[in-house]
């Protein structure tokens, strides 16, 4: 009877510290010496090289979160396992605990709040549009007609839709599985612009045969704030987090990584993005916050 007893003590304490675990991440951490990294494949922010390996503005910051939160836990050792995700899983994998923090290009609005919490922002986007240089495309009243294309599971679905709505257009709407996908619909003519985040545009744009064969047109779209993202009702791992992201933007870290990314050549083609840091991402250092994107509005 006793033997039973104790059995079924230790599954309850299993059970509960399992439980204490999936709302603690620290403590998930701490217990495993390891961490999963949610990273993106070809975004604006994050892609990857091959074999493995990922870098970029937002890839680069979160490993320097994630080394920061190793010293706060006093782990000799941490691994970091780089989890690739996609706009359309990244949230059900940060939710189910398959990733523990993801790092790419995801925006803070209200909708994804009620899933997921997030980071202090760290990127203000633009959403833009990018056409081939030959298209006579410069705004939204040349895509009247037109194929247009935007990725699977990203915010650019709804704006494309609102402009829509609001300015009378009639288009043709393609979806990329991916960023890449995107681009290659617009580079290959299946598509006569890409409607998409500018850093994602402009990193595609940098990373073609012939960037000089495309170019971003016309009025931003959209602002949206750009944050990572991690399971909600975890306070203690926010807090970490945006330490962390607070001590990056103070000692220059961040502002660093921003001039490395997107002013300077990167690989794999060692091309510039050339986007220089906006007075909104500006502002998002100098005051950190985690406000969502109704709460940001476009300039005139």
């Amino acid at each position: 009877m006793k033997k039973h007893l104790m059995v079924a003590a230790i599954s309850v304490l299993a059970a509960g510290t399992a439980f204490a675990q999936a709302n603690d991440t620290l403590a998930k951490i701490k217990s495993s010496g390891a961490v999963t990294f949610g990273v993106r494949e070809s975004s604006g922010l994050g892609y990857t090289l091959g074999n493995g390996k990922y870098v970029g503005f937002h890839t680069e910051m979160g490993e320097n979160i994630l080394h920061d939160v190793q010293k706060q836990l006093g782990l000799a050792k941490m691994e970091i396992k780089y989890q690739p995700v996609t706009s359309q899983n990244r949230i059900p994998l940060v939710q189910n605990g398959t990733v523990d923090i993801e790092c790419g290009s995801t925006t803070n609005n209200l909708a994804r709040q009620k899933d997921a919490a997030f980071a202090y922002t760290t990127y203000v986007e633009e959403v833009r549009i990018a056409v081939k240089a030959n298209s006579g495309i410069t705004g939204i009243k040349d895509l009247n007609g037109k194929t247009l294309v935007t990725t699977t599971g990203t915010t650019s679905v709804q704006t494309l839709r609102k402009n829509k709505r609001a300015d009378g257009l009639t288009f043709k709407e393609v979806m990329g599985k991916d960023h890449a996908d995107s681009f290659l619909m617009l580079e290959t003519g299946r598509a006569d612009a890409f409607i998409m985040d500018g850093s994602i545009l402009a990193a595609n744009i940098s990373k073609s045969k012939a960037p000089s064969e495309y170019k971003i047109v016309g009025e931003v779209l959209s602002v949206e704030p750009i944050a990572c993202m991690l399971r909600k009702d975890d306070p203690a791992f926010k807090k970490a987090v945006d330490d962390s992201i607070a001590r990056q933007i103070k000692d220059g870290t961040l502002a660093k990584l921003y001039d490395k990314w997107f002013m300077q050549p990167i690989p794999p083609n060692n091309v510039k993005i050339g986007l220089p840091l906006s007075a909104a991402t500006k502002a998002a250092w100098d005051a950190p916050n985690d406000k969502p994107m109704e709460e940001y509005k476009i300039a005139d």
